[in-house]
């Protein structure tokens, strides 16, 4: 079986952990990053998305934070501040910045970033085809007013330092509507026997590699049944400040609502926790098949459940076509 999954970061990547553990020796899982929370930072090429993927199912992630490495160290960032040079805000530990240092050195040298992102999973061997969305620089901005003042930021000012406690008003993928998917995306896409989409933010991760001309067409146009996880339960994001983003494209802190974002056209089936069997109704009568199930990633043993209830009701919609 081919599997195929529009990813963000931990959530994401904590979901495809659960996958790993359910599918068979046989089952190929190629996972589609989400690259607009990309930034450049000391010169660097910073992809914390891919990073996330990469480092937690290849067992180097810091399992508390959900993001950097495990075992880190920060004498870099206090060498950089000791210098005066920020931004202090956004933490990059010691073996962190050696991935950025590769990817950038790559990059310099005329790499796309798939097969840059290729040649670090050679490293940590994650078990999936990791590929970005896109090789072109698209990066998410999100417009907020702060202090009377209108002013566009990147969204990872807006996550990290400004903690989401501004309202977003827009959000921004900017260069998206001229980049192209990578090499081996729409490829993955058509001959995918499942298309999931986890509990990822659906507006900054998922969405933003929807927003990449061409993928949305081809993830509803597959002949594979599209089924997505809510990565919201009982009115809240599960982590994350998914709600404030929502808000700016005008979508409820639902599980139905983000089932009717993404729309009928787009998914065959929805996942929602069941704190939200309410939903099921609503979701159901607009199209999209729906069922409660847990969804609450607690240990791996929770995971691998959702994953497995994922691929089953993907397997019905199969059946029922």
């Amino acid at each position: 079986m081919r599997i195929v999954a529009l990813a963000g970061g931990i959530g994401g990547a904590r979901f495809l952990r659960g996958l790993k553990d359910v599918i068979t020796p046989d089952d190929e899982i190629t996972v589609i990053g989400n690259t607009g929370d990309d930034i450049h930072l000391y010169g660097l090429k910073v992809c914390p998305d891919l990073d996330t993927l990469m480092y937690t199912l290849g067992g180097g992630i810091h399992e508390e934070q959900g993001w950097g490495r495990a075992e880190e160290t920060w004498s870099i960032k206090a060498e950089m501040k000791a210098y005066g040079v920020g931004p202090e805000w956004f933490g990059l530990g010691d073996k962190d910045f050696a991935t950025h240092i590769v990817r950038t050195q790559m990059l310099a040298a005329g790499y796309p970033l798939s097969a840059v992102t290729e040649a670090l999973c050679d490293r940590w061997q994650p078990g999936v085809r990791l590929l970005p969305m896109t090789d072109d620089r698209v990066e998410t901005h999100v417009r907020i007013t702060e202090q009377g003042a209108l002013r566009v930021v990147h969204f990872q000012e807006y996550w990290v330092k400004l903690h989401a406690a501004v309202d977003a008003e827009a959000i921004i993928p900017v260069g998206a509507e001229t980049a192209k998917p990578a090499p081996g995306v729409l490829e993955a896409i058509a001959a995918a026997d499942v298309i999931l989409l986890p509990p990822s933010n659906p507006v900054v991760s998922i969405g933003t590699v929807l927003a990449v001309p061409g993928i949305r067409a081809a993830v509803a146009a597959a002949p594979a049944p599209v089924v997505g996880l809510s990565p919201i339960v009982g009115g809240a994001p599960v982590r994350g400040m998914a709600d404030k983003v929502l808000a700016a494209v005008g979508v409820e802190a639902t599980a139905a609502a983000v089932a009717l974002h993404y729309g009928a056209e787009l998914l065959d089936g929805w996942l929602v926790d069941t704190a939200d069997a309410a939903a099921v109704e609503p979701v159901t009568a607009a199209g999209i098949t729906c069922r409660a199930v847990p969804l609450l990633m607690t240990d791996a043993e929770a995971t691998a459940a959702m994953a497995r209830a994922a691929l089953e009701l993907a397997e019905q919609e199969r059946g029922a076509r």
